[in-house]
């Protein structure tokens, strides 16, 4: 075992290095954080599919469709301009991004975190390796030493490779120190999982230098062209301008004036379209309510149409506010069809309502000859035979006709009104009769009554 005594130590010395001092000899605070610390201004980058690469101010974040990021706008590194930015994540070269990404979050790490990260792997490596030293079961030094050796192994995937030769070393070593084991204890088995790691692949997108004043210009300018929202265009551009008038003594002055005035036409070009779609809902959007009101389904279509065209004239500049004039153009294309619906509906039941008026004009026209003996009963003022037999005539004739007549559904609550008109026109004519032939005054208020109702 003095081989195997002598490897160990020799292990230990090489996973300790000098900034790191054994437990046994003191203690060393170290950062335990699982989060590598990038710099509070790590720059990004996200590559569009044009070449241009835009600065992403820390992270970007990618959500649904959109890829969202802070993008600084001056050359300022202390207290940069920020501007939240929004594009479409079709439009980005994410091979590029994500493999440039994980070259900042690697240089980030690498200067902040992994000598610590390092130190601790090495205490604990060490600790490991001591108490192999101290095992006197071959089969739990064997345990201890496979477990370091696991360690090591899965320790550079998830640390951007820090000390990757180093740890290889180790590895090696390790794997003399398993095979004396395994030689020592008759064990002939291998694991796979004791299989040294391959080396890391290289870097394929390189650091940029932090943007200038012409860099952050252009990069506005560049997510000004990609961002598919009007407003954020406009003012990507205004910062723009703002950033060539506040750098203007570290920029080209050809090159500023020639960007300057050139990002001032644009604005110009922005406004005056938002100008143009603004003018197209306000003269087409009232037409359709009124077109809509008219039933006018044809003419309603027809401003789908216009909108249609006058957008292409347009170049189609606009489609946030032309899908929602056309959204709103479709609410009242929905209307006029309704209203049509409604007037058709109408048409077609003016119909029915003149057969129905036609039935009823006889039995109107009997209830009405009944006015002046009802008045005359319900005022108690007398009654000959001849005008209630009259009234008892027409209202048993008014009775059969309504008992063969269907009111449209829209006038059976009239039609059942003029039903019980005619039945209490009976009862007062009954009643008083039957008053009169009694000579009972009271009967006769209860045909007064009647008449009345």
């Amino acid at each position: 075992m003095r081989l195997h005594r002598t490897t160990v130590v020799w292990l230990m010395c090489l996973t300790t290095p000098c900034s790191v001092v054994v437990a046994a000899a003191g203690s060393t605070t170290i950062n335990t954080d699982d989060t590598p610390q990038a710099d509070a201004a790590s720059l990004f980058r996200v590559f569009l599919k044009d070449g241009q690469a835009l600065v992403s101010y820390g992270e970007f974040a990618r959500l649904d469709d959109r890829v969202v990021f802070s993008m600084p706008t001056s050359s300022s590194a202390v207290v940069p301009q920020l501007q939240l930015i929004s594009i479409p994540s079709d439009r980005v070269d994410w091979p590029r991004t994500l493999s440039y990404a994980e070259t900042v979050r690697a240089t980030a790490y690498l200067a902040t975190r992994a000598e610590s990260d390092y130190a601790a792997l090495s205490r604990e490596i060490a600790q490991s390796l001591n108490a192999v030293g101290l095992t006197a079961d071959p089969g739990r030094r064997l345990s201890l030493i496979e477990g370091a050796r696991r360690t090591l192994a899965e320790w550079p995937a998830s640390h951007y490779n820090y000390r990757y030769d180093e740890i290889q070393q180790m590895l090696g070593a390790l794997d003399e120190a398993i095979g004396d084991l395994r030689a020592t204890s008759g064990s002939n088995t291998f694991a796979l999982s004791l299989v040294a790691v391959g080396a890391p692949p290289p870097a394929t997108e390189p650091l940029l230098p932090a943007p200038g004043a012409r860099e952050a210009i252009e990069g506005a300018l560049a997510a000004a062209a990609a961002t598919t929202t009007p407003a954020e265009r406009v003012s990507l551009l205004t910062v723009a301008v703002g950033t060539i008038d506040a750098e203007r003594s570290s920029l080209s002055p050809e090159w500023a004036a020639a960007t300057r005035t050139a990002t001032l036409a644009a604005i110009t070009r922005e406004q005056e379209i938002d100008r143009k779609y603004r003018s197209l809902a306000t003269r087409l959007l009232p037409l359709a309510s009124a077109r809509a009101a008219a039933a006018d389904v044809r003419g309603v279509e027809r401003i789908l149409t216009q909108i249609s065209t006058n957008d292409a004239a347009l170049g189609s500049a606009r489609p946030d506010a032309v899908a929602s004039l056309v959204a709103a153009v479709e609410v009242q294309l929905d209307t006029a069809r309704r209203v049509r619906l409604e007037r058709d509906r109408a048409a077609l039941r003016a119909i029915e309502f003149r057969a129905y008026r036609t039935t009823m004009a006889l039995p109107l026209a009997r209830l009405q000859r009944m006015t002046r003996t009802l008045e005359d009963i319900k005022a108690l003022a007398g009654s000959t035979p001849d005008a209630i037999g009259r009234v008892l005539y027409n209202t048993e004739r008014i009775q059969k006709s309504l008992a063969t007549i269907e009111p449209p559904s829209e006038l059976r609550d009239a039609h059942s009104l003029f039903a019980s008109a005619v039945q209490l026109a009976d009862s007062a004519a009954r009643i008083r009769r039957e008053a009169a032939i009694a000579g009972n005054l009271s009967r006769a208020w209860d045909a007064s009554s009647a008449a009345a109702g």
